[in-house]
């Protein structure tokens, strides 16, 4: 809920103890009246008791209303929004008629998966290691991937 809501709660809540304080504090002083018979029924003790009651719930219906009247008037908390931008990935347009067909099956290995260890090249295309390696130099020097070294092999990935 929002604060302002919640105050204006708080303030109707406050309206119906004050009306309850009220309905009590009447009943309680006709039964004091009636059961009080003394003289001065003011020194009566329940009198003494009923009115530091009375005050007290006044005094916590007061402190109620405060905070619903803040609450109230106070400014709307800024919502902080964070929006994740998702980043728009700009395919070039990579013109393969001028590929063999391997070095196109490469390409698209390399492609569907972003980043691929060169072993794995090897063992999807069923080529020999000196092979992969031929069309990897040929992506390379058409500037579309690049290796990376990867302790004892080679990790191909697209070129940005």
């Amino acid at each position: 809920m929002e604060n302002k809501n919640v105050g204006y709660l708080l303030l109707g809540l406050s309206v119906v103890v004050i009306f309850i304080i009220l309905l009590f504090n009447h009943a309680l002083t006709e039964i004091i009246d009636s059961s009080c018979t003394m003289a001065g029924h003011e020194s009566c003790t329940m009198t003494q008791t009923l009115d530091q009651q009375t005050y007290l719930s006044y005094g916590i219906t007061a402190i109620v209303i405060l905070v619903g009247l803040f609450l109230v008037f106070s400014k709307p908390n800024e919502r902080i929004v964070i929006r994740k931008v998702k980043d728009k990935i700009i395919e070039k347009k990579v013109d393969l008629s001028k590929f063999k067909p391997e070095e196109k099956q490469v390409y698209n290995l390399i492609k569907e998966s972003g980043a691929i260890f060169q072993a794995d090249l090897i063992e999807k295309t069923g080529y020999g290691k000196a092979k992969v390696t031929r069309i990897i130099d040929r992506l390379e020097g058409h500037s579309l991937v690049e290796r990376k070294r990867r302790g004892m092999t080679n990790v191909v990935v697209l070129k940005d």
